[in-house]
């Protein structure tokens, strides 16, 4: 696949090598690498017609690297239980060194070609999105407009930024949308699996129709998506790759997402 000039494939070997740590892979496993994060971030750079592929390609892996980053932290709990046996604490105190050490990948390679000022754009989102990671801890439970709209944040701000950067809005609300709808995916998927997010932990014992709420927003945010692709993106967005791309992922994510409904059920 590519995203109108570098291969994806090719970004996420470069990334699977910059991540190659074996001790950190032997603890907490192989880091994930969102592909939908990676496909808006890619087709955005790519946009930018006076960049050279190496300076594209150094720009997708490090924006990558700081997501990737983000994702590592963001398993490790805001407060060890005094359940937690020794080899979880330890799992979960070297995913906070392989968080800190993917930063420093970036870090590393921006300085490389003298991109400093795109080295403080990523900090101030990393900033933001820590700031909001926190406000959803300490969120009062029940609020769940507020808690999706938080979680909407953390997942969007990172390419909200680079996108400012770059002066480049055009994928903002299709990414907004669609990561939204995949985290809340994801999150339900997390409530039925017994695994209870900072997310899922404002409701679960306080609101008894949580899960029905969060089924009726999953459908509601999927159906508004899908009639927003059929018209508004597909006629204004000049790259048509990432609006077929996105549409046969929620089709897909739909598929699972009835199924697990009528299992349920």
């Amino acid at each position: 696949m590519t995203t109108s000039g570098i291969d994806i494939e090719f970004i996420k070997k470069q990334l699977k090598d910059k991540l190659n740590h074996s001790y950190i892979k032997q603890i907490i496993g192989n880091p994930t690498i969102d592909e939908d994060k990676l496909m808006f971030i890619s087709t955005l750079i790519n946009r930018q017609s006076t960049l050279s592929f190496i300076e594209k390609t150094q720009f997708i892996i490090t924006t990558m690297l700081v997501q990737i980053a983000l994702d590592t932290h963001e398993h490790v709990p805001v407060a060890f239980h005094h359940d937690m046996n020794q080899e979880e604490k330890e799992a979960n105190q070297l995913r906070v060194l392989a968080g800190d050490f993917y930063s420093g990948q970036y870090y590393y390679l921006l300085a490389q070609i003298d991109q400093f000022d795109f080295i403080q754009t990523l900090s101030i989102a990393i900033k933001e999105i820590n700031e909001n990671k926190m406000n959803l801890y300490y969120l009062d439970d029940n609020l769940l407009e507020k808690s999706v709209s938080i979680i909407k944040k953390i997942d969007t701000l990172l390419l909200s930024y680079v996108a400012k950067y770059f002066n480049d809005s055009s994928l903002n609300d299709l990414a907004n949308e669609w990561l939204l709808i995949k985290r809340l995916i994801h999150e339900r998927n997390m409530f039925n699996n017994n695994e209870h997010s900072v997310f899922i932990s404002k409701f679960v014992d306080s609101n008894p129709s949580f899960l029905h709420q969060l089924k009726l927003l999953i459908e509601e945010k999927i159906l508004t998506l899908k009639q927003q692709l059929s018209v508004d993106f597909r006629d204004n967005l000049h790259d048509k790759e990432i609006v077929t791309y996105i549409d046969k992922q929620i089709n897909s994510k739909l598929l699972n997402y009835k199924t697990s409904i009528v299992e349920e059920g």
